[in-house]
């Protein structure tokens, strides 16, 4: 196998949740550019179907379930989806996420336990529903955050609380899976890339946030997710348990 066949995702079913706009989106068109079929799922069904009319113009099969993560029993329906119809999981993309800018002194509990429920909880319901029916080679990854490695400068302690939980859910899940059962598990920490969520950002915040960007610009959303690719793919074979900050530098500035 050549270095850039490594990279390569043919004959593979990819499952992404918060896959209806944003990251996910992209995520779920550089997975099928590399080979896989995709398996899509998110709170807002109409837009999945857009999103898997573009996987299937790119030659690659599509299945496209409405699923909140934070609800055990969508995240079992959604592998269920995929087993029923590709027969296989092989890659689960923990993408689904919300944010929450809220001062610590003022956010209730249950602000706080819907952002934890989706963020974190998700993560978790999904990787059981998966990693029930992976097989050896199978890869997760985790959409953390690089504020769960740095603080940003808002309010946002469910947030930030949620996306540093993954970190730990991700080495213990590569502690235990990795070894006896071949699936390998890691976590990606975005920096700034252009979202629905920095849409809400105040005014002059992201302005305040490029001073601490080495690259000195927001990121695009490809450069995620051929990051993305990598970690799933067998030239990630032997990673796992691993953080990879892909923030253009904001974590060591």
């Amino acid at each position: 196998m050549s270095v850039l066949d490594r990279f390569r995702l043919d004959g593979r079913v990819a499952v992404v949740t918060g896959a209806s706009s944003g990251l996910g989106t992209a995520f779920a068109h550089a997975l099928a550019e590399a080979g896989a079929d995709v398996v899509l799922g998110a709170r807002r069904a109409e837009r999945l179907e857009a999103v898997r009319a573009a996987v299937e113009r790119l030659g690659r099969r599509a299945v496209a379930v409405r699923t909140d993560v934070s609800r055990p029993e969508d995240c079992r329906a959604l592998v269920g989806a995929a087993m029923e119809a590709f027969g296989r999981v092989d890659i689960l993309v923990n993408n689904a996420g919300i944010g929450g800018e809220r001062p610590a002194a003022e956010e209730t509990p249950e602000q706080f336990r819907e952002v934890i429920d989706t963020n974190l909880h998700g993560c978790y319901w999904m990787a059981q529903a998966a990693g029930a029916v992976m097989l050896p080679g199978s890869a997760i990854v985790n959409v953390s955050s690089v504020l769960a490695l740095v603080t940003g400068g808002l309010p946002q302690a469910a947030y930030t609380a949620s996306k540093a939980g993954l970190l730990g859910l991700t080495r213990d899940l590569a502690q235990q899976w990795t070894p006896g059962r071949g699936i390998r598990v890691n976590a990606l920490a975005p920096g700034l890339f252009t979202s629905a969520m920095t849409d809400g950002y105040p005014e002059g915040y992201l302005d305040t946030v490029m001073e601490r960007v080495l690259s000195g610009r927001v990121g695009r959303p490809e450069e995620l997710a051929a990051a993305l690719v990598f970690l799933v793919s067998d030239a990630a074979s032997y990673v796992t348990g691993t953080t990879l900050p892909v923030d253009g530098g904001t974590h060591i500035a």
